[in-house]
């Protein structure tokens, strides 16, 4: 009984992380801008990950190998983020902004 509750667990867990990857792709297709691109995959594909990490931490054989589960998620949540502010900021300085400030129309 119990294993077939943690089953139906992490399958849920697995496929809302599938769901919320497919949701982050969408929004790469249909936002008009990059920035609107750029925050629907940080956030949601960050989501996911973590979603997809908790639905496989059960079937670990170890805690070493949960741990490098939940240290690759950290990662990928930190290079997102950085990838994310230095795309976001080269958009910026690309349409005439200066580092930080608003979009100027000259």
């Amino acid at each position: 009984m119990t294993e077939t509750l943690v089953f139906l667990f992490q399958t849920l867990l697995l496929v809302l992380g599938c769901l919320f990857f497919a949701v982050g792709t969408l929004g790469l297709f249909r936002f008009p801008d990059t920035l609107c691109r750029i925050h629907a995959l940080t956030k949601v594909d960050n989501l996911g990950l973590g979603f997809i990490a908790l639905g496989l931490l059960p079937m670990v054989p170890s805690p070493a190998t949960g741990l490098k589960i939940v240290l690759i998620w950290l990662v990928v949540m930190a290079a997102s983020a950085t990838s994310a502010h230095l795309v976001a900021r080269a958009v910026q300085l690309r349409e005439g902004a200066e580092p930080g400030g608003e979009v100027t129309d000259d």
